[in-house]
């Protein structure tokens, strides 16, 4: 009778990485980077409806054709969405079973000890937690709101800058909207110093200079998504 023979290859060199801790950081950090790029080129572009309907709808129309003739109309877009959706995905992913593993492994009780429990959490940790979900229900209805205009009654094709005021002119939108720039300003501050803390930019030297980056990109990204808002409420923007 044959034997039986082990034919299991060897995990791959991506599978190995993925399921590591150190590996999940590497991820959300790399990932972290990515979004906190387009976060910086979304403001600036955001920031564009400040100069009126028509320097705004321009920018709309121009970032639809980025990379013609050599791409089609709208290819850069769907390739950043998709570049940009893969990396929110595996963020938030990495995150949660990070998540899972850092509660699986607190144990329940001191050794030897009635009666108390782990600490919990640190305020750092729980923010990052909670902002996290806030963010990631608010890309949700971002999408469908001023992407596909599933939830914007008011919208109509081609036309952003109207769509954006129309989309903020709702109370409970622009609540929604700010609140989850706050959750965003105290994610990227933590975040950024995490993430140079993972890829090993840190060091006695350098801890101050970083530790001032992520709070000043916090604070400007912060204020310039919320000022859109504020512009509308005020008539600014109109």
């Amino acid at each position: 009778m044959a034997l039986a023979t082990r034919t299991d290859r060897p995990p791959s060199l991506i599978g190995s990485v993925w399921r590591s801790t150190v590996g999940k950081k590497a991820v959300m950090a790399v990932t972290g980077m990515i979004m906190l790029a387009y976060l910086v080129a979304h403001v600036v572009g955001n920031l564009k409806v400040f100069f009126g309907a028509g320097e705004f709808n321009h920018y709309g129309h121009w970032i639809r054709t980025v990379g013609e003739p050599f791409l089609h109309y709208e290819w850069f877009l769907w390739i950043a969405r998709a570049a940009l959706g893969t990396a929110v995905v595996l963020h938030g992913v990495a995150a949660y079973q990070l998540s899972r593993r850092d509660l699986a492994a607190r144990p329940q009780k001191y050794a030897g000890t009635r009666g108390k429990k782990a600490p919990r959490a640190s305020y750092a940790t729980r923010t990052m937690r909670w902002g996290g979900v806030i963010l990631g229900l608010f890309i949700v209805w971002h999408v469908l709101d001023l992407t596909t205009l599933t939830v914007n009654p008011n919208a109509e094709e081609g036309r952003p800058y109207e769509n954006l005021v129309a989309s903020l002119n709702r109370p409970a939108v622009t609540a929604f909207y700010i609140a989850a720039m706050l959750a965003l300003g105290l994610h990227i501050r933590h975040g950024f110093w995490s993430a140079a803390q993972t890829l090993g930019a840190n060091s006695p030297r350098r801890d101050r200079v970083l530790k001032f980056l992520a709070n000043a990109l916090a604070l400007v990204l912060t204020c310039g998504f919320i000022a859109v808002p504020v512009g509308v409420l005020t008539g600014v923007v109109s």
